[in-house]
């Protein structure tokens, strides 16, 4: 494997993960002259389909985890729950691994990452470590009700969380069946417990570090969920400017810190006043970004791509508005009305199943820049 920190056309980026991202990533790198080879437990991955090579294994295969590594010049993942043990024995055997194992750790773990990002200085909602029901009732008492509880680890699109609200019956016992069933939703497993910020809406911002150092940024992007899962991220965001620049600054701080390789993808919640507070970040390529396929000069599967293999950052551009649509379960069944329809920009992702709550592919509908 090379070890030169710029990959050359022709050479090879090895993807962990073979979901849409990866796909898109592969797909990305085809277009500079770039091979990947995608490491995936999953044969059917949609990522397969456009990928030079791969890779039918697990993510604890040390063998097959060996021969990867040979065979690629880079490696980078597409979903932030890769084990760190992967990357750790990666590592070991002299591969480059970009994002690095640093931002793993601190996105991995919900308690590490907030803590982490207000150490930087920036804000989060208040939030308390839970690890059985005593911590739970302690940090209700601290951060009040309405509240989130998440476990620390592995949730994503709402899954592995529930909220206690502050509209509890008064009868006998009912504050503490209320504790217990929450307690039961997230596994009973190290959690965290959020203080619900009053947010006015979501936004996100999309960034990049090459990896000499130098930052870009796309323009904020404001997000509408459903069922905890993103259905629309909008372009340009209702905030002002200096809501803009502090949400900016932060995502600049993170990946300062993380002396991250690669594209980035950090969450806020806009308060009335303006402030925003750090909801997480994901350190790859991020569902809010898909707009960048088709409204920028650079997508972020590109920047993300340039930035692992070595290359220079491009300039994030944007030429259009655009409202990106997730396409979820049996919505994905409208895709003839969608591929006629005009200014609609269709992309699939050749998933196999239907599946509820299941990501099958997303819209992108553009107008002139305002």
């Amino acid at each position: 494997m090379a070890t030169a920190p710029i990959v050359a056309p022709g050479g090879t980026v090895g993807v962990l993960g073979g979901g849409q991202l990866g796909r898109m990533l592969a797909m990305a790198a085809a277009q500079l002259g770039l091979k990947t080879d995608v490491l995936c437990p999953d044969p059917a991955a949609p990522a397969g389909d456009v990928a030079g090579t791969l890779t039918h294994a697990s993510y604890t295969d040390e063998a097959a985890l060996a021969a990867f590594a040979r065979a690629v010049d880079v490696v980078t993942y597409e979903f932030e729950n890769v084990p760190a043990e992967t990357v750790a024995f990666l590592t070991s055997l002299g591969a480059v691994v970009r994002p690095g194992a640093l931002a793993l750790e601190k996105a991995q773990d919900r308690l590490h990452e907030k803590e982490f990002v207000n150490g930087l200085g920036a804000k989060t909602a208040a939030f308390h470590p839970v690890d059985d029901l005593a911590s739970l009732e302690a940090g209700l008492s601290r951060v009040g009700r309405p509240a989130i509880l998440k476990t620390r680890r592995l949730g994503y699109d709402g899954k592995g969380q529930t909220r206690l609200t502050d509209a509890d019956s008064d009868l006998p016992g009912a504050y503490e069946k209320a504790i217990e069933f929450a307690w039961a939703e997230v596994g009973a497993a190290p959690s965290i417990l959020e203080a619900f910020a009053p947010f006015e809406r979501e936004i996100s911002i999309i960034g990049a570090r090459g990896a000499d150092g130098d930052i870009k940024l796309y323009d904020p992007v404001e997000n509408v969920h459903r069922n905890g899962i993103l259905k629309t991220s909008t372009v340009p965001a209702r905030i002002a400017e200096a809501t803009a620049d502090k949400a900016r600054a932060v995502a600049s701080d993170i990946l300062g810190a993380l002396d991250y390789v690669g594209v980035i993808g950090v969450e806020f919640f806009v308060l009335n006043d303006g402030a925003v507070l750090v909801n997480e970040f994901a350190p790859r390529v991020h569902n809010s970004g898909h707009w960048t396929l088709d409204a920028c000069t650079v997508s972020q599967f590109e920047q993300h791509i340039r930035a692992v293999a070595g290359w220079p950052l491009a300039e994030p551009a944007r030429h259009s508005d655009a409202v990106m649509e997730n396409l979820i379960g049996e919505e994905i069944s409208a895709w003839r009305s969608l591929a006629e329809e005009p200014g609609a920009c269709l992309h699939l992702y050749g998933k196999r199943d239907i599946r509820s709550g299941r990501k099958m592919g997303h819209v992108t509908r553009l107008t002139s820049r305002g």
